[in-house]
C-alpha cells in the first residue's frame, strides 16, 4: 500500500500528462500481480465498495476528534479523504506499529465489509497506515480519486508500460474484471489475447472534433442530425445483449426493452431517446419526429429499477448512427458510405418500435447547411454531425474525420446566490455557483416583492484569474452559511450559457437548465438588470 500511496501523492502534485503517464507506467512495471491490477482499477474508477461512503468516514471521525474541529477542517480543506487522513489519531505510542496492508489485502477487506461491520473494520485498516496511506485507502474505498486521471489515461499508461497498442487495450478492457489478470498475461507475458468473440463487449466510440471555424466541402462530407439524447452502444454476442454508455458503463438494467429488442449478433452505435412529439415549424419538415426532449429522457436515467408505468410513459428507442459489427463481420475498417448501406440493410431486420436511423441532411452547400442548422432550436437535437464519407470507424478523436457542429447556446443573465467549495485542486476556492432569475420586477417592486429563484448551478466557463476574483467576492459578501455552502449578497451577475431549459417540479423556480456554464462575469451589470423568470420560461420547448 505504501507504493500505491506514493503514486497517488505524486499524481496529485503533477500537472503534466506525460509525467502522469510515466509515473503510472513505472508503477505498473515495478509492482507484482494482483496489486497492480487493483491499483489500475482504482485509478480508472473500476472499483466499488458499497459499505464505504463519505458519511461512514464522517461518522468515524466525529467519534474520534472534536466534531466542530472536523466540520471546520473539512470545510477548509474541501476534501473528505484528505481531512480524515490528517485528523485520524495515530495508534498509542506503547503499541507496536502494525504492518501496512498490501493493495490486494486492502481491497479484500473492503470487499468483505458490510454496513453492519464497516464502523469496526475500517478503523483497523486505517490504524495500519500513515497519513499518506490513509489518504490513498480512503480515495480507493470511496471511488472519488479526482486526481486528474481519466480512464483513457490509465489505459494509455498501461499500453506505454508494456509497449502494446492502446486500441487493443481498449478492445479487451471492458470484457475483463479487476485485477485484469488476462490483460497483464497478454501484455507482460506474451500470452494469447483475451478471447472476447462471444462476449457482449463494449468497443470504444469514434468521437468528433468541434467544427469551430472549419468549413468543409459537402462533396467529401455528409451531414447528419446530432440528437439531444444519450449516446449508447448496443451489443449482442453469445446470446446476450448489453446497452453501454459512452464511457462503457452497463445501462442494460435501466433499459430492459432495448435488451430484448436486439436479438441478433451486432454492435450498433446510436442515440438513446424516448418517444415524444416535436414542435411544429419549418425545421421539423427537414428532420424526423418521434423524439421527446432530453428532460423526458432524464426520467429514465440512473434508475435501479424501472416500473411498468415508467416503461409506458417514457418508452425508449435508439436512433442509429453507425454499425461496427454485423454478425461475425467487423465493419470498422470500411468507409462510412459502406457502413451506412450496411446499417440501412440491418435496420430492416430490427423492430421499428425500438430502432430507426438518423436522417441525412441534404444541403446544396455549406452556407445552405448553416441556414438549416439555425432552424433546429425547436427540435430534440443538439446540432449537426459532419462525417467524412470515406472515414473508417476509429476509436477516439481523429482530426479531419468527424466534426460536431452544435447549435449556438442560449444566453441569460443571472444573479449569484450561493457558492460552495470545489474539490481536488479547487478545494480551497468557492467555485460551484448557484444562480437565479427574478420573480417579479425589482425595478418596480417598491415593497420589495421581487425575489430571486434558483434556476441553475455551474462550475465551469471562467478562467483561473476570474475564479480567484469570484472567490474573493464570495468571502467578502457572505451573508449566511449552511455547512459548506455560503449565501452571498445578491450583487454579482453571470451571463449563463445553456443548451435548453425545461419544466421541473424539483426546483422552486419550476425550471431546470441543460448544461449551464458561465460565459461571462458581468462585473459591470447591476443585479436588478438580470433577467426575469418569465424570460427563461419563454425559452421552454416541449
Amino acid at each position: 500500500m505504501e507504493k500505491f500511496a506514493r503514486l497517488i501523492d505524486a499524481l496529485v502534485y503533477t500537472r503534466s500528462r506525460n509525467e502522469k503517464l510515466r509515473l503510472i507506467a513505472q508503477y505498473l512495471r515495478a509492482t507484482p500481480d494482483p496489486d497492480r491490477g487493483w491499483a489500475l482499477a482504482a485509478l480508472t474508477d473500476g472499483l466499488d465498495f458499497p459499505a464505504v461512503k463519505s458519511s461512514t468516514i464522517r461518522t468515524l471521525l466525529k467519534e474520534r476528534v472534536d466534531p466542530v474541529l472536523w466540520t471546520l477542517s473539512r470545510d477548509f480543506v474541501g476534501d473528505t479523504a484528505e481531512t480524515a487522513s490528517l485528523l485520524w489519531p495515530d495508534p498509542l505510542d506503547d503499541q507496536p506499529a502494525p504492518d501496512a496492508p498490501s493493495v490486494s489485502e486492502a481491497v479484500a477487506k473492503l470487499q468483505a465489509m458490510t454496513r453492519a461491520n464497516v464502523q469496526s473494520e475500517l478503523p483497523v485498516l486505517l490504524d495500519r497506515l500513515d497519513p499518506s496511506g490513509r489518504y490513498a485507502l480512503l480515495k480507493l474505498a470511496t471511488g472519488a480519486m479526482r486526481i486528474g486521471i481519466s480512464s483513457r489515461l490509465g489505459k494509455t499508461a498501461f499500453a506505454q508500460a508494456f509497449d502494446v497498442s492502446v486500441d487493443e487495450v481498449e478492445e479487451y478492457w471492458h470484457a475483463l474484471a479487476p485485477p485484469y489478470a488476462e490483460l497483464f498475461a497478454w501484455a507482460v507475458d506474451g500470452e494469447a489475447p483475451p478471447d472476447i468473440a462471444n462476449m457482449p463487449t463494449f468497443r470504444p466510440f469514434m468521437l468528433a472534433h468541434p467544427l469551430e471555424d472549419t468549413v468543409v466541402d459537402l462533396t467529401d462530407y455528409v451531414a447528419e442530425w446530432k440528437w439531444d439524447g444519450v449516446r449508447v452502444q448496443l451489443v449482442h454476442a453469445g446470446g446476450q445483449t448489453k446497452v453501454y454508455s459512452r464511457s462503457g458503463d452497463d445501462m442494460s438494467h435501466t433499459f430492459p426493452e432495448l435488451v430484448s429488442a436486439l436479438d441478433q449478433p451486432a454492435v450498433l452505435d446510436g442515440e438513446l431517446l424516448v418517444r415524444g412529439t416535436t414542435q411544429g415549424g419549418e425545421a421539423n419538415d427537414k428532420t424526423q419526429g418521434g423524439a421527446a426532449s432530453f428532460n423526458a429522457l432524464q426520467q429514465r436515467l440512473g434508475r435501479k429499477t424501472v416500473s411498468k408505468k415508467m416503461l409506458q410513459e417514457y418508452p425508449a428507442f435508439v436512433r442509429l448512427y453507425d454499425v461496427l459489427r454485423d454478425g461475425d463481420r467487423d465493419l470498422r475498417d470500411m468507409p462510412w458510405t459502406q457502413r451506412r448501406t450496411a446499417l440501412e440493410h440491418l435496420l430492416t431486420r430490427l423492430p421499428d418500435t425500438h430502432f430507426d436511423i438518423s436522417n441525412i441532411v441534404d444541403a446544396d452547400d455549406f452556407d445552405h447547411l448553416a441556414r438549416i442548422r439555425e432552424g433546429t432550436r425547436d427540435d430534440a437535437i443538439e446540432g449537426l454531425m459532419l462525417k467524412r464519407r470515406d472515414s473508417p470507424y476509429i476509436a477516439g478523436r481523429k482530426t479531419g474525420l468527424w466534426y460536431k457542429w452544435k447549435r449556438d447556446p442560449l444566453l441569460i443573465d443571472c444573479v449569484l446566490m450561493y457558492a460552495q467549495r470545489g474539490s481536488g485542486k479547487r478545494s480551497s476556492f468557492y467555485s460551484d455557483y448557484t444562480f437565479g432569475c427574478w420573480k417579479g420586477d425589482p425595478d418596480t417592486s417598491a415593497d420589495g416583492g421581487a425575489e430571486l429563484l434558483p434556476v441553475g448551478k455551474a462550475y465551469s466557463g471562467f478562467t483561473d484569474d476570474e475564479l480567484k476574483k469570484i472567490d474573493r467576492h464570495v468571502r467578502q459578501n457572505t451573508v449566511q452559511r449552511y455547512g459548506p455552502v455560503r449565501e452571498t449578497n445578491k450583487e454579482l451577475v453571470f451571463e449563463v450559457a445553456f443548451d435548453s431549459v425545461h419544466e421541473s417540479k424539483r426546483h422552486k423556480s419550476g425550471l431546470a437548465m441543460r448544461f449551464p456554464r458561465i460565459r461571462r462575469v458581468r462585473w459591470d451589470k447591476p443585479a436588478h438588470e438580470a433577467d426575469r423568470i418569465e424570460t427563461l420560461r419563454a425559452l421552454v420547448r416541449d
